[in-house]
């Protein structure tokens, strides 16, 4: 007695389609896939803001080795900040011995102490330093390339930093004397 299965027989027409459109499906993966890599930058060297971070000297260092130096506090996560980092990479770029370009990223809670010592409360941030290493300057929000160089021939040459919306200048609070004051409590 013989079983009767209930499977159709099998040509080579639907085995070579089933075929072909495996290699299809893996044609159209592979394009995806190099697609996303091309567009998270390939081979290429990290982004802006992730190579100028990786590069950037230790702000004690960069204080102290005599000249001066731009802080910049910054997150991945920020538009304005991405936006800005070709900028401060043609700055760097351009003025490698004689500016100072340090990344600090505001996420990273090694750089917390830094963030509370120049009251980071906006980012972009951007701090100035002498080559003595003295606090001269800030600015709060996004520069572009004009302004970035502005402010770096400023410090290069040790002039007063350009007059533009979003940068003041530090001024320095004369020290306390230490003579004993009558508190507000006091009637002696």
């Amino acid at each position: 007695m013989a079983q009767s299965t209930n499977t159709p027989p099998v040509d080579s027409n639907t085995a070579a389609l089933g075929r072909r459109e495996r290699m299809l499906l893996a044609a159209v993966a592979a394009l995806l896939a190099l697609g996303l890599f091309l567009l998270r930058g390939g081979l290429s060297p990290a982004a802006p803001l992730e190579k100028l971070a990786r590069q950037s000297l230790e702000p004690a260092v960069a204080l102290s080795n005599g000249r001066p130096s731009l802080i910049e506090f910054y997150a991945d996560w920020c538009e304005a900040c991405q936006a800005m980092a070709p900028a401060m990479e043609r700055v760097e770029g351009e003025h490698h011995e004689q500016l100072d370009v340090v990344l600090l990223n505001v996420d990273n809670p090694r750089w917390q102490p830094e963030v509370d010592r120049y009251d980071v409360n906006g980012i972009p941030q951007l701090e100035f330093f002498d080559a003595s290493g003295a606090p001269i300057g800030r600015a709060v929000g996004a520069r572009n390339q004009g302004e970035l160089e502005a402010l770096s021939a400023a410090l290069i040459s040790g002039s007063p930093l350009p007059a533009m919306a979003g940068v003041a200048e530090t001024s320095v609070l004369p020290k306390a004397e230490t003579t004993a004051m009558a508190g507000p409590r006091s009637h002696s």
